[in-house]
């Protein structure tokens, strides 16, 4: 037993000690091939070279312990397509390959992508940023840099920015160009900007060709160039530029990202705007730059330290390497393993489509494009195989090739000043530019061209004499010269000057043809643009597009005016004042007449008396002021200042009648012979209209009898046949219409309802890119007083037009209300405030007089029976002698006593005759101011004989 147990201890420490032996040796990494084919002569090809396998070694020694390394098998294709299937196809079906990095050119990886998809093997390409290759043609091709298009909409913002509205692209003629220009075009096209020609250069192109292409452009007027070549062929473009000097000031040179990148293979000269990803920086990338610098003058030591610059292709390559060794470390063993017959070199190009059956090839591809971290470049990340567009920075190259960061270019936010702007203030604005010529100027784009087409603008040429301020058009048969003149012609003029680019044009005249036919022959392009008092229409707009009105017209009515003193002129005299002011003028003589009443009745015997003889008294004095005949004695000087305000606006008002009622009577009351539309379509009358015009058309739509419309030629026919009766009334539109009455303005008047048209257009052919640049002109030209300007020029002052839509010139309106406003509130607000004061005064004075506790309907009676007797306090009844007697020469008569009634009122009180000594009714104060009378004739007689003879 114990023998056993001895040999089972020593076997467990047998099995422990070969355990321990198996984990202390070190897992063998599995190794994973990759492809990588590149034109290892070229400026890429050599960053390339240097670049990936620094990024494999900087990605293990940051990851020591993962279980997969890639191993990199070479290929150089020497930039042919050919030699680059050939190297593809022996890395996928002999060596094994698992995923391929590159080729280089765009040409190449589109074939590699296509052997790739069949055979199922990711390619990677960092350099390949063609849009004629892309993950949508080619299923297992992935982008790890930039598409060109991406940077097509930051190029039409700088157009846009800097006001360039024409832009010429210098492209190299191979796939790698010319697949940039249709979205470079769509992208300025969106902006409102336009191709006018491009430039296409060999990649072999010679000196000599390059500066003929240049020639040719510079005797053009376009002076904004995008250049989009390999960087040996922008070099030859740069130096041709310089010596034909195109690099001077007032030019502008864009470079994409492709030269941006390798800006010491390109040597650009100063000025020059770039366009370069944005990379954001970080501490990492410094010490990889300055690693990768000196790595790089090792590896390439025929090579320039401006070449030595880590752009933007190395740090595609730099984070492709690290994505491709990331996703291989993710994946299995077993998606990683080769597939069966091809390893050790037993498969052939027959093979490639049996690699389809396995499905590592996908899974492969699968992770790299969802492999996200953050490389050299920003954050890496593959949105359907291509690369997310962060940003773009907007450099301007200084001398020996550095870099100045003017701004940036986001997808959201455009240009600004700072990548993280946002909506701060500094978005869509950049740093000052240095131009070519070490200008700070912006360069406006354009030139006069010394050679090009010219526009060829048709303008009518018989037009009668009467309307040549609107245009004219004369040929000089001797020398064949066309001038054109008026108003038309003068705004066009205008606004081609504020274009921002030059438009060479010629007029060219028109036969005559109506303005349909005009139209039409812009559309089918006869002409190129029709320069033209044309008004726009629904129907005209379907054959060309038209420009915004220059001009606002509308249709209206020509017809005689008629003089209408020789009718109603019976009532003429209530003309002068609308019934408003009747009304309120009659209101407020009552209202003076009972504020006078009120004041003076109680102090003044000419207000007193019977109820019937105050309302006459009443009614009288507030209407004799009228013509100032008021014989009544005002003993208050409330009731003083109040006549005296009323007398001064009564004075107004008769002034105003006055002039008003001569002006009607003497002044000639023009009106038209046809007041509106709905009249002139009820009447019998022929109208004319003018000859070629769209109104024939829209009144007859409108229902107007064909039969009633006669055209005619020009304003003398128009004149002759108004005066002769021919013809009713003429329609047409407005600035006709103006000018006939310019000339013809005394017998004529224009009359409304106004129908609004679309106004005057200069018509340009369908889709023509001047017609947005020139309505902005016409935008600007009628915010400033140059538009007024050249109206007066041509038709004069439309103050001095003489006639009006209302009616004639010398038409006198009635006087209303709304103008003596003013003059009535000030006497009414006077009178009202005497009467309160009067009254008030009055309350005060007799608040003794009247009984306590009586109910506010007997207060108010007693009251008004307070207000109705004499004010015995007033001057004008007290007696200013001694004794209450009067003095008469040294005798004295005594005052007769006045029997009181019981409400004490003197319109019923008897009185004792100081004669008869009888006492007999009261019949008011005339009486008693009779009595007074004969008493003052008695003293002046003492004789005893009166004026007629009787004693006493």
């Amino acid at each position: 037993m114990a023998g056993h147990a001895h040999a089972r201890f020593l076997l467990a420490c047998f099995a422990a000690s070969i355990l321990l032996t198996a984990q202390a040796q070190p897992t063998t990494p599995t190794e994973v091939k990759v492809g990588f084919i590149v034109d290892a002569g070229s400026p890429v090809g050599k960053i390339a070279t240097t670049t990936i396998p620094m990024a494999l070694e900087d990605f293990y020694a940051a990851y020591p312990n993962s279980s997969v390394r890639v191993r990199i098998v070479p290929h150089d294709s020497g930039g042919d397509v050919v030699a680059a299937a050939s190297a593809a196809l022996q890395l996928m079906t002999v060596q094994g390959a698992r995923a391929i990095l590159g080729p280089q050119s765009s040409v190449e990886s589109a074939f590699v992508a296509d052997l790739a998809t069949q055979a199922e093997v990711p390619v990677v390409s960092f350099s390949a940023t063609s849009p004629s290759v892309s993950p949508g043609t080619a299923r297992f091709f992935a982008r790890a840099a930039l598409s060109d298009a991406s940077q097509a909409d930051a190029i039409a913002a700088l157009a846009t920015h800097f006001g360039w509205r024409r832009v010429v692209p210098i492209y190299q003629d191979d796939d790698y160009g010319a697949a940039f220009v249709p979205f470079l075009v769509d992208a300025l096209t969106a902006e409102r900007a336009e191709v006018p020609y491009r430039c296409a250069l060999p990649a072999a192109a010679l000196h000599d060709a390059i500066a003929a292409a240049l020639l040719r452009m510079e005797s053009e007027q376009t002076r904004v160039f995008v250049l989009h070549t390999r960087p040996e062929l922008a070099k030859k473009v740069f130096a041709a530029a310089v010596e034909t000097g195109m690099m001077a000031e007032g030019y502008v040179w864009v470079i994409t990202d492709g030269l941006t990148g390798l800006l010491g293979s390109v040597d650009p000269p100063q000025g020059v705007i770039g366009l370069t990803p944005y990379v954001p920086h970080t501490t990492r990338l410094r010490d990889v730059k300055k690693r990768w610098a000196h790595r790089y003058m090792r590896d390439h030591r025929d090579a320039e330290p401006a070449q030595a610059v880590m752009g933007c292709y190395a740090l595609w390559a730099y984070d492709a390497a690290w994505a491709v060794a990331s996703a291989a470390g993710r994946l299995s063993s077993g998606d990683l393993s080769s597939p069966p017959g091809l390893v050790g070199g037993k498969g052939g190009p027959t093979d490639i489509a049996g690699l389809g059956k396995s499905r590592s090839g996908l899974n492969f591809l699968r992770a790299i494009n969802s492999t996200k971290f953050d490389g050299l470049g920003g954050k890496f990340e593959l949105v359907n195989g291509e690369l997310a567009v962060p940003a773009f920075q907007v450099v301007n190259i200084m001398d020996n090739g550095r870099e100045r960061i003017i701004g940036f270019w986001t997808p959201r936010h455009g240009l600004s000043r700072q990548v993280d702007s946002g909506s701060n203030e500094s978005s869509g604005e950049l740093r000052p530019v240095i131009w070519p010529g070490d200008s700070t100027v912006r360069p406006t784009g354009w030139v006069q061209p010394t050679s090009g087409r010219k526009l060829r603008v048709a303008v009518p040429g018989n037009v009668s004499d009467s309307y040549k301020p609107i245009v004219r058009l004369e040929v000089d048969p001797a020398t064949n010269q066309t001038t054109a003149s008026g108003f038309v012609i003068e705004v066009f003029e205008a606004a081609v000057r504020l274009l921002p680019y030059a438009l060479p044009f010629e007029y060219v005249k028109a036969a005559s043809m109506p303005y349909d036919d005009l139209v039409q022959a812009v559309g089918n392009g006869t002409f190129d643009a029709a320069v033209a008092d044309i008004t726009m229409t629904a129907n005209r707009s379907n054959y060309v597009d038209f420009t915004l009105p220059y001009a606002g017209t509308a249709i209206a009515m020509l017809v005689r005016v008629r003089d209408q003193r020789s009718n109603k002129r019976t009532w003429v005299f209530l003309k002068p004042l609308r019934y408003d002011l009747w009304f309120v003028s009659a209101a407020f003589f009552l209202f003076t007449g009972f504020v006078v009443w009120a004041i003076e009745h109680r102090a003044n015997r000419e207000f007193r008396g019977p109820a019937s003889y105050q309302v006459g008294t009443l009614l009288y004095f507030g209407f004799s002021t009228l013509v100032f005949a008021h014989r009544e004695t005002l003993k208050s000087n409330l009731s003083r200042f109040v006549v005296l305000v009323w007398v001064f606006v009564v004075l107004i008002l008769q002034s105003s009648y006055t002039a008003s009622l001569t002006s009607m009577l003497t002044v000639p009351q023009l009106e038209p012979a046809v007041a509106d539309y709905g009249e002139l379509q009820r009447g019998t009358e022929m109208v004319g209209v003018m000859n070629n015009s769209f109104v024939l058309r829209a009144m007859t739509a409108s229902g107007f009898p064909q039969g009633r419309l006669v055209r005619y030629p020009n304003s003398q026919t128009i004149h002759e046949c108004l005066l002769n009766g021919s013809i009713g009334a003429v329609v047409n539109e407005t600035p006709y219409l103006r000018i006939f009455l310019k000339t013809y303005r005394d017998n004529f008047t224009m009359t409304g309802p106004l129908n609004r048209t679309g106004g005057f257009g200069f018509a340009f052919p369908k889709g023509s890119p001047y017609v947005t640049d020139l309505s902005q002109a016409i935008l600007k030209l009628t915010e400033s007083d140059e538009m007024n300007m050249i109206e007066r020029k041509w038709f004069g002052d439309p103050n001095d037009d003489g006639a009006t839509q209302d009616g004639g010139p010398f038409t006198s309106n009635s006087l209303s209300f709304s103008s003596f406003w003013g003059l009535f509130l000030i006497t009414g607000a006077t009178s009202l405030l005497c009467c309160v004061v009067h009254l008030a005064t009055f309350v005060a004075a007799n608040r003794r007089e009247l009984p306590p506790h009586l109910s506010w309907k007997d207060w108010l009676s007693s009251l008004f029976k307070l207000f109705d007797d004499k004010d015995p306090s007033s001057h004008t009844f007290r007696v200013k002698d001694d004794g209450g007697a009067v003095s008469v020469r040294n005798n004295t008569v005594a005052s007769p006593p006045i029997a009181h009634s019981e409400l004490g009122s003197p319109l019923s009180a008897p009185y004792t005759s100081e004669w008869s000594g009888t006492a007999s009714p009261a019949t008011g104060e005339i009486e008693l101011a009779a009595g007074r009378q004969e008493r003052d004739e008695a003293a002046l007689n003492p004789d005893g004989s009166g004026e007629n003879g009787r004693g006493p």
